[in-house]
């Protein structure tokens, strides 16, 4: 009889090793899976996948940036060219800049010029077409959480009303009322009147009710059966493991949630209001937005060439900072957070002087001697985004930086800068009646051919 212990023995070892082999090539199907949204094949590479929108994974010290969070632990704020980086995007640079003012015969808009919008996708390719005769639109929006919008929140529409009056092109604006009921502990009917409450501030930055569609979700949803066709198109071409991998969604997230960014991408195609473009469907669209919505819309550029549509273009915007400084978020539940638009010229005035973080030294001798910090200093930041005079602008950044302007003067001058232009709007929304709210909310042909 043969001894056959040490082939039994290296059978065994053999057969552990491919039980292992096998377990891995398994994890790496699963993977596979989880990563591209499909099942692996042998021979066939992956097709149409869509990136992971949150870019490499967030490292100890690194920003948090998504649709629902915004966190940096930076006092100047999120560092924005490590963000282009890590989503993909392109710097919005002097050339752009220049070549924007040089189109349209304007001054490039403050935002641009201070680099408040500093990155974008695409932007270029709009200003080919728009140099060769071929027109665009705008698409924006609002997610109407609260009655009260604060300053923050005129950033996107101030500079797409902006976009709208240089290039003269039609704008839709799209209020998430439906978002907010998935995401909040809200009724529908108190979704709904926020978003009309809402679109009364939009409509006080002064947009024309010729060239403007606003519309509810909960409303269009129903009455648009091109729109509601595009969003199917857009859920039959991202997979739940691709919408899992960009949103962060779990198992326990209600469907809604899950089938939402659907919804928020199908504005980007002209098809989607036939009532405005005559059921065209080559019409490029441009998204003003912050950042943190970037994800929608990398999804949106992914899906658009599978069912025949342009890619949206993008211009992005900084965040807002909350009074407290560029570390703490914003709340419509915290009044004291920022400046909101229905406050009187007094709680303005008190809320900068109490809340308003300063990049100023302890004692008045120690700011005269060594000087101030714009750059972390809230009343600077706003200021950057509302003072229209640059000169002005670069003089009480260098007298506060050498320590000539004190922090309750630098101060002062956001608050003169503020009052004014709140008192304007609360003006302007007080014209909007609801008549003309259901003006700018109805469907129909804007004052444009096509």
């Amino acid at each position: 009889m043969r001894n056959t212990g040490k082939t039994d023995q290296h059978f065994f070892c053999c057969s552990a090793e491919i039980d292992a082999a096998v377990q891995e090539l398994l994890k790496f199907k699963v993977d596979y899976k989880t990563v591209t949204g499909q099942d692996y094949k042998a021979g066939c590479p992956p097709t149409n996948i869509i990136p992971n929108s949150n870019g490499p994974a967030v490292e100890d010290g690194d920003d948090q940036v998504d649709p629902w969070n915004v966190s940096t632990t930076s006092a100047k704020g999120v560092d924005y060219d490590k963000l282009i980086v890590r989503f993909g995007s392109s710097k919005i640079d002097q050339e752009l800049i220049d070549r924007i003012g040089r189109i349209t015969g304007q001054t490039p808009h403050r935002f641009l010029r201070r680099g408040v919008f500093f990155s974008h996708r695409d932007m270029q390719q709009v200003l080919d077409a728009y140099e060769s005769k071929k027109s665009f639109f705008l698409y924006t929006g609002r997610g109407p959480s609260s009655e009260a919008m604060h300053v923050g929140h005129l950033i996107p529409f101030i500079f797409t009303k902006w976009l709208q009056d240089v290039f003269d092109v039609p704008l839709v604006i799209q209020l998430t009322d439906d978002e907010k009921y998935l995401w909040k502990d809200l009724t529908q009917e108190e979704c709904y009147r926020f978003a009309v409450e809402n679109a009364k501030d939009i409509i006080a930055c002064g947009f024309d009710v010729n060239k403007t569609f606003i519309f509810s979700d909960l409303d269009y949803m129903g009455m648009s059966p091109s729109f509601y066709r595009n969003v199917v198109k857009i859920q039959k071409h991202v997979t739940f493991n691709q919408v899992k991998g960009i949103f962060g969604f779990t198992d326990s997230d209600c469907i809604g949630k899950i089938s939402f960014p659907a919804i928020q991408a199908a504005p980007s195609f002209s098809s989607s209001f036939p009532q405005i473009f005559n059921d065209r469907k080559d019409l490029q669209c441009l998204i003003p937005c912050a950042i943190d919505q970037d994800p929608y819309f990398r999804m949106t550029r992914d899906v658009a060439p599978r069912i025949s549509y342009p890619k949206p273009a993008l211009m992005h915007s900084t965040f807002f900072p909350a009074l407290q400084g560029a570390q703490t978020k914003m709340s419509a539940s915290d009044p004291n957070s920022s400046i909101f638009l229905t406050d009187t010229p007094k709680q303005i005035k008190n809320k900068i002087n109490k809340h308003a973080f300063s990049g100023g030294k302890d004692t008045i001798e120690e700011h005269r001697k060594y000087g101030g910090n714009p750059d972390v200093d809230v009343s600077f930041m706003y200021l950057t985004f509302f003072l229209e005079d640059d000169c002005q602008l670069q003089k009480i950044r260098q007298d506060y930086t050498s320590g000539a302007l004190l922090t309750g003067e630098l101060k002062k001058c956001l608050i003169e800068t503020l009052q004014p232009m709140i008192a304007t709007h609360q003006e302007r929304r007080k014209q909007v009646t609801d008549e003309l709210v259901k003006q700018f909310m109805t469907p129909r042909k804007l004052e444009f051919n096509f």
